[in-house]
């Protein structure tokens, strides 16, 4: 008999926030989690990080990873912690990624921790790191790699498939066949037309479809990156100013690098230095190096957008670069301002006019990316308020999420519609808005689930 009476789903993260992506799949006796995400932004969402496990740990069989971005992979850690002792499955690439993501996710925290404690800026006495460096480390050894759209044998009839997604080196979207019943989770879904990765591949059809709705309520501008890029920076370095550019060091940096390189090579650009200050993005792009088949950028391309910028590795030297005077860009991590050097330039150049900070990608709600997006004139930065008085420009062309068009085209490919389509991993606005358009436009049956939410897969609700 089994374990579990019925096939069910149940919704523990990415519902009402583009963050902690986690998905619970009871049947056949297993448990499966699909993605084991970070809740970022608001703090109400980051207290869920440190609240115990919905399930005990140690009962899930197995994780099944999308992609390595810390929203879908950065509590994985925590959970080996706590006890779980199955396998981490997931594509090649991924495995490779999360390798650079998680252990430097470990030893942030453990920096931040040790400085609030220094600064005495926190509301515990004594603030701890959620996981340690040692403690990510260990977990990457639980992970194991597969193949694009090779079966995969979870026991007791449950299978597997990993299908590209665009979006990032490595991102998958799964497929999970249980006992005849089908259910498809899109992962974070790339552009149809993005310039690192290959576009995601058709929506086949399912019983059950879990799809991401990021960017579900907007559409990207139709402007061309370099085009986009080119004015921004001569602009600020006529002035003499530093352009900070706050970028994903998995995906977002691979981009950003490939552009400023094509621009300087036709001359576009002053050549003023380029500063990549996060050893995890250095270290990603060698790893696009290594899996060509992913991406449509040329060797050449690769090795120019590689080689334009000075790496920044030691913490000194780091520093320095908030003492540069001259005109200069720097490329530096966490893409939405949650954390890493970059807030220490932000702090640095933020207050003086001349400076620029560049929004490369999406930024959600709570986060201090999101807060100068919507024109902060200051940012609470280690405990203390930094007035923002550089220039602050929202980048529309560098999204690696499909819009909201491009999110209809991709479930349209399907040849009959599912049972039903649970809209996740989105704002509020932006879920409820894709709901629309798919009931409205394709005559399917949609919804968005509440948080914590267990439904029954044989009947869809």
């Amino acid at each position: 008999m089994s374990k579990f009476k019925s096939p069910t789903l149940r919704f523990m993260g990415a519902t009402g926030t583009v963050t902690g992506s986690r998905y619970l799949v009871e049947a056949e006796g297993r448990r499966i989690l699909v993605d084991c995400g970070l809740f970022q932004g608001y703090k109400q969402l980051r207290q869920r990080n440190r609240r115990p496990f919905p399930v005990r740990p140690r009962s899930i069989d197995t994780v099944l990873l999308t992609h390595a971005h810390l929203d879908h992979s950065g509590y994985i850690p925590a959970l080996v912690r706590a006890g779980f002792a199955g396998r981490v499955i997931c594509t090649a690439s991924t495995e490779e990624l999360a390798g650079l993501i998680l252990p430097d996710s470990g030893h942030l925290q453990e920096e931040e921790a040790k400085y609030a404690r220094r600064k005495k800026y926190s509301k515990h006495a004594r603030p701890e790191p959620l996981y340690t460096f040692e403690e990510a480390k260990e977990a990457l050894t639980r992970f194991d790699a597969v193949g694009f759209s090779d079966p995969v044998d979870l026991g007791h009839g449950v299978t597997a498939e990993f299908i590209p997604a665009g979006h990032l080196l490595g991102a998958a979207q799964i497929r999970l066949n249980i006992a005849g019943t089908v259910l498809h989770f899109s992962g974070d879904l790339g552009r149809d037309t993005d310039p690192l990765m290959r576009p995601p591949v058709p929506f086949g059809g399912a019983d059950v479809l879990v799809c991401e709705s990021t960017y579900g309520n907007r559409l990207h501008e139709a402007v061309d990156a370099e085009a986009e890029l080119a004015p921004v920076i001569r602009r600020v370095a006529e002035r003499g100013g530093t352009i900070l550019i706050p970028a994903f060091a998995v995906g977002r940096a691979q981009g950003l690098m490939y552009h400023i390189a094509r621009l300087r090579k036709r001359g576009e650009i002053p050549d003023i230095p380029v500063y990549l200050n996060s050893p995890m993005a250095t270290d990603a792009t060698e790893i696009y190096h290594r899996h060509h088949e992913e991406h449509h950028v040329s060797r050449e391309d690769c090795k120019a957008m590689f080689e334009i910028a000075h790496r920044v590795r030691g913490v000194e030297e780091s520093k320095a670069l908030n003492t540069n005077p001259y005109p200069k860009i720097i490329v530096s991590a966490s893409g939405m301002l949650t954390g890493g050097r970059i807030l220490h330039h932000v702090a640095s150049y933020g207050g003086d006019r001349r400076n620029a900070i560049l929004l490369s990608g999406f930024q959600a709600g709570g986060t201090r990316g999101a807060a100068l997006a919507a024109g902060a004139d200051h940012l609470r930065i280690f405990g203390k308020d930094f007035p923002i008085e550089a220039e602050v420009i929202q980048m529309g062309s560098f999204s690696g999420h499909a819009d909201a068009n491009e999110l209809m085209r991709w479930l349209g490919a399907a040849p009959q519609p599912p049972h039903m389509t649970y809209i996740t991993h989105g704002e509020p606005d932006a879920a409820d808005a894709l709901r629309f358009r798919i009931e409205h436009e394709l005559g399917w049956n949609a919804r968005v689930p509440e948080h914590l939410e267990t439904i029954q897969l044989e009947r869809p609700r």
